[in-house]
């Protein structure tokens, strides 16, 4: 891997802010590879309403597209909420490493993250849509 990673500062919906600390909360004995990450991107994050949030800005419901550079494959999920989640779908809950990694990114950003495997992977942001029909907001 050539290209130099910047750490993007992510970009999170302040109204969802509460169930995030939540979950990240529960989390925390069982999956501290998830809830350390995103108590930490919460605490960094640049905090927005939904109506100032950027339609490239990754949240819930979004539909992205990102490469994994370590692998060099392009993967396109859908982040959502841990009870929507449906990986044989592609709907990616933000109680997983990857969702965690990719909450509040824009196209174009990359960043790492950590599998729950251990391995350390890098990505890059291709395209990000607004809210899918698939993956409900609650």
């Amino acid at each position: 891997m050539s290209r130099s990673l910047r750490r993007a500062r992510a970009v999170i919906d302040a109204n969802l802010v509460p169930r995030l600390e939540a979950l990240a909360e529960a989390a925390v004995a069982r999956f501290p590879e998830v809830s350390d990450p995103l108590v930490t991107k919460l605490a960094s994050a640049k905090l927005v309403s939904a109506a100032r949030l950027p339609a490239d800005v990754i949240t819930i419901g979004s539909d992205v597209t990102y490469r994994d550079e370590v692998i060099g494959r392009a993967q396109r999920v859908i982040l959502a909420w841990p009870e929507h989640a449906d990986i044989s779908r592609g709907i990616v809950s933000i109680l997983t490493p990857v969702g965690v990694a990719l909450l509040g990114l824009s196209s174009g950003d990359r960043f790492r993250w950590t599998t729950r495997a251990g391995e350390r992977r890098a990505l890059t942001v291709l395209e990000v849509a607004p809210m899918s029909a698939e993956a409900p907001k609650t």
